[in-house]
Order: C-alpha cells, then structure tokens, then sequence
C-alpha cells in the first residue's frame, strides 16, 4: 500500500487541463493545480481554474513568470512580482493555505529555489511552501513517464508528484497511469506529505535554508 497525491504545474492550458480535469471527475480524484499567475490572463486558461476550482480542486501559486528559479531573481521586486502578483491574480481561487510552489528548473530541490527575498516574502506573507518527492518528468517523456512514476510511487510511502497539465501530449496516459495505481492498491489524497511543506502559513516547520540562495 501507498499514498499518491497529484499536483499539476505550469498551467492552466485550455488545451489539455479541461483532459485533465474530465480524468480526475471520472474518477472521483482531488488534485491540485499550481498555476503560472500570468496565464490566468487569458479568459479561457482563467475559466479552467475556475473549473478546477468548483470541482473541488486546490488551487496554489507557481510564480507569475515562471522564468527561472527566485533564487536566480534577487530583490524585493523581483519577489513581489513572482509571489505576490501572481496571488492576487489568483485572488477568490486561492486554497486558504496561501500554497506556493517556487520553480525547480527541472525539478531539482536546493539553493536555487528561492532568493533570501523570495523567502522573506513568504513569511512576510504568510505563504505555505510546498514541495514534491516525485518528478516523473512528463514533460520531457511524454510517452514514457507512467513508468517512471509508477516506480516513483511504490518506492516511497506517501508520494506528491508533480506532472504538468500543458499540451505535450503526456495528459493522455494520465487515465493509464491511474489505472495502474489502483492495481498497485495506491490510495489518492488530496492532502500533501508534511514533509513537502516546510513553510506552513508563513511559519517555518523544517528548516528551508537549504533552499534558498546565500
């Protein structure tokens, strides 16, 4: 037996997340979406959110821009655009945990996610920072990601992975790869692991300076 918990970066993409959104209805699955702040522009991305939003979904911040790691962005500006822009973008959707995914830059976890700002910020702000044990890379896999989650998954206890509902083609196995979840008896939550989230409401409950820049 394991814990699976979905989460979806980098959209909303009004060409596969409707796809994504239709899968976890069909299933009953409760996931969450860690929107880029800036596409919530596009009324048709906004109404995929929305969606996603009345069907019970999470709704989290991934930055505005996501253009490179905030600990590649130093300064306050820098800061208050990807964080702070991005939530107030998302506005109503917000979970009232004030979730917050930072970019990885391929998924890795270390010093580059944050700047000494970034950070501050979110204390400041009373953000949660939530993290991920599992990146099966479905961006760069389209086709071969469900093994290499499937893998991901039965190696560790309580798994959050990240996949991405953008139009790589990667969402259309999302169904197969639940399936085999299920024949592995996994369990789907929509809660996080605790420890992916070091920073809960702006207090810290794990150290993070390991994940911000010196």
């Amino acid at each position: 037996m394991f814990d699976l918990t979905l989460s979806f970066d980098n959209g909303p993409d009004p060409a596969t997340t409707p796809g994504v959104l239709d899968t976890l209805a069909r299933r009953n699955v409760r996931a969450t979406f860690f929107v880029i702040g800036e596409k919530l522009l596009d009324p048709a991305a906004r109404a995929c959110a929305e969606r996603a939003h009345a069907e019970g979904h999470w709704i989290g911040n991934h930055t505005w821009s996501h253009t490179a790691p905030l600990g590649l962005l130093p300064g306050e500006e820098a800061a208050e655009r990807e964080i702070d822009r991005a939530q107030g973008e998302i506005g109503a959707l917000a979970h009232r945990g004030r979730w917050f995914r930072p970019m990885g830059g391929g998924g890795v976890l270390g010093p580059h996610l944050l700047s000494g700002e970034a950070a501050g910020r979110l204390v400041a702000g009373q953000y949660s920072l939530v993290l991920w044990n599992a990146v099966p890379r479905d961006w760069a896999d389209p086709e071969g990601w469900v093994e290499t989650a499937l893998e991901q998954v039965t190696q560790q206890e309580w798994t959050l992975m990240v996949l991405h509902d953008l139009a790589t083609g990667a969402m259309r196995h999302l169904d197969r790869f639940l399936d085999a979840v299920e024949d592995r008896g996994g369990r789907l939550e929509q809660d996080f692991p605790p420890d992916c989230v070091p920073l809960r409401n702006g207090v810290a409950v794990r150290g993070i300076g390991h994940l911000v820049t010196p």
